[in-house]
């Protein structure tokens, strides 16, 4: 975390206060901190190896056979360190401050038979190891291969270890800025034969000033990083999306607008022809007939606004400076704490919701809000530890963590809910419908197969699917991947259009939907504005095909949590198509009963 981020708002101030009260570190110096005179030793975490294709597939350090110290002292790490997959350890490396070095020896060891094959089988997956060096992110090969064919004689790939690793750092005044690390080719060891040999893991280090300022060092971590060439390409194709949605919704209004003109017209004309053709004017009886399922339906509304009401939180984090990549299980910290904490919103959303139409039973609303999104996420996260923890990987979340998570939800998040439930209860409203409820619902007439949800949810998903794909993919290439294709700002504006074209189209296929006599338009105007995320989780499985990424351990995190955040979009444009729908068969019917 740099000083920008701690001198921007009072709310920032707040927020990093409390996000240090539930993962305060002992090993990482505060940013006030990060001072060193010539000599002083630097803080130098190893941290975890992995196959660079498969982001989830990671494991500690040292069960590769390198170099280490007996015992090895583990860091004390954070609830957001442990649900990144980090496990921080100290290191042999002394990396002292303006302290320039060549050459020196790290260790000297007779590699057995099993660990040479551990070392080839890294390798040949094409692993990287990862440090951090005054919490600043490090990253290196482990070895490379080599075609055999191309030496006389030579069968079959020949698989060489790095043994040197040449650290590159840079230093403004008494501050580190940055630091880079390569591993030496020219300094390897052939590992191709199942044969004990003996290996020299050797280090360097030159320092070089530089003009940079410590403040902006994490700069670079958040910038969108990508090729000149392939970022205008991505600036021209994201302003292309941009006109294309905004001539689309301008369209969209303008024909809905025209046709509801029209009927308001007949209806106000007096003339009984011209009135029978404006359906949905017979329905006024049946339109405003609560759904069946009111708990549940309830249940989707607070939960949706909870999820959308952390979206937002998240977006400010992110333009304020507070989340940025790489800063240590900082996100993950904020989705476990803003999640316990927003749990108010759904419980007042709900509550108040279900008692607008009864005042017993909110109970029950409140209590599925409780586990509508958060039951689905905690089995979706057992099932994957149960994966992560057969293959050893630092995926797997601890029994300790587990058990904080818990207490977390239990002290935080249940005493919140019921509260927000309890809120929304003594500032219950009763719903107040333009017209009156008939008796008896009116009978729906047969429905072509063009007017029935899953193609209205067809059309809805793909026009919304549409206006964000290209944003979507450069998402996932950041989320499964090493580099951020797209700045917050981009992704703020589009999820915003999204919102708005989602609204728009729940509307113009409510207005059909009400004009063919069919009056049961609550829950289909929910699935109508989730079904973008069912396009979402598609092509996630798509860009995991056309990906690099293999193995069963990467492909269960990979469909698990796209499937959860697809889940969460679901219930988002899901209560936002609800609530646009509402407020416009409420417009009309009022426009009507006025007239």
């Amino acid at each position: 975390m740099t000083q920008k981020s701690l001198k921007i708002t009072s709310l920032q101030l707040l927020f990093t206060i409390l996000i240090l009260a539930v993962s305060s570190r002992s090993a990482t110096s505060s940013p006030h901190d990060h001072r060193y005179n010539a000599g002083d030793p630097v803080p130098l975490l190893v941290n975890k190896v992995g196959p660079l294709n498969n982001p989830s597939e990671t494991y500690q350090y040292y069960d590769l056979p390198f170099c280490r110290s007996e015992p090895i002292k583990w860091k004390k790490e954070t609830l957001g360190e442990v649900l990144n997959g980090d496990r921080l350890a100290s290191a042999l490396y002394e990396l002292k401050f303006l302290d320039a070095k060549t050459g020196v020896t790290l260790c000297s060891k007779k590699l057995k038979v099993d660990e040479v094959a551990k070392f080839r089988k890294a390798v040949a997956d094409d692993f990287y190891f990862q440090m951090y060096y005054d919490d600043l992110p490090i990253w290196g090969y482990i070895g490379k291969i080599e075609d055999g064919s191309l030496v006389l004689g030579e069968k079959g790939n020949k698989y060489y270890l790095f043994t040197r690793v040449q650290f590159d750092a840079l230093y403004n005044g008494d501050r580190v800025v940055e630091i880079r690390a390569f591993s030496d080719p020219t300094s390897v060891v052939d590992i191709t034969d199942d044969i004990e040999i003996n290996v020299k893991f050797t280090y360097s280090i030159v320092w070089s000033e530089t003009s940079a300022q410590f403040k902006t060092r994490m700069d670079k971590y958040s910038r969108a990083s990508s090729l000149p060439t392939l970022h205008k390409i991505h600036w021209f194709s994201f302003i292309n999306s941009i006109v294309f949605i905004l001539l689309l919704m301008g369209l969209l209004i303008l024909l809905i607008l025209r046709r509801l003109k029209n009927d308001l017209r007949k209806c106000s004309s007096g003339d009984e022809e011209e009135d029978k053709e404006v359906g949905w004017k017979y329905i006024h009886g049946d339109v405003f007939r609560y759904p069946q399922n009111i708990s549940l339906f309830s249940a989707v509304m607070g939960v949706g606004n909870q999820l959308l009401t952390i979206v937002c939180i998240l977006f400010v984090l992110a333009f304020l400076g507070i989340l940025y990549p790489y800063n240590r299980g900082l996100l993950s910290t904020s989705l476990v704490l803003l999640y316990s904490l927003t749990s108010v919103v759904a419980g007042y959303i709900t509550s108040s919701f279900h008692n607008q139409f009864s005042d017993a039973g909110w109970e029950r609303s409140v209590f599925l809000a409780g586990i509508l999104y958060f039951g689905p996420l905690t089995v979706t996260v057992l099932i994957l530890n149960t994966v992560a923890v057969s293959y050893g990987a630092t995926a797997a979340l601890p029994f300790g963590t587990i058990m904080v998570i818990v207490f977390i939800y239990m002290l935080f998040a249940v005493p919140l809910l019921a509260l927000g439930g309890r809120i929304g209860y003594w500032f219950r409203s009763e719903f107040q419908a333009p017209s009156a409820l008939n008796r008896y619902p009116r009978e729906i007439p047969p429905l072509p197969w063009y007017q029935k949800s899953p193609c209205q949810m067809f059309i809805v998903g793909l026009l919304s699917f549409s206006t964000i794909a290209l944003e979507l993919h450069h998402l996932y290439a950041s989320l499964w991947g090493y580099k951020i294709f797209t700045p917050p700002g981009i992704l703020f504006v589009m999820f915003i259009i999204l919102l708005v074209l989602t609204a728009i189209l729940s509307i113009g296929l409510t207005y059909i939907q009400l004009s063919v006599e069919d009056h049961e338009w609550w829950w289909r105007s929910v699935f109508r504005g989730g079904s973008t995320a069912i396009f979402m989780f598609a092509y996630s499985i798509y860009f995991y095909f056309r990906s690099n990424m293999s193995g069963f351990l990467q492909l269960s995190f990979f469909l698990g949590y796209n499937a959860a955040m697809c889940y969460a979009f679901f219930l988002i444009l899901g209560s936002i198509s609800f609530r646009a729908s509402m407020i416009f068969v409420r417009r009309i019917y009022c426009v009507v009963k006025s007239e």
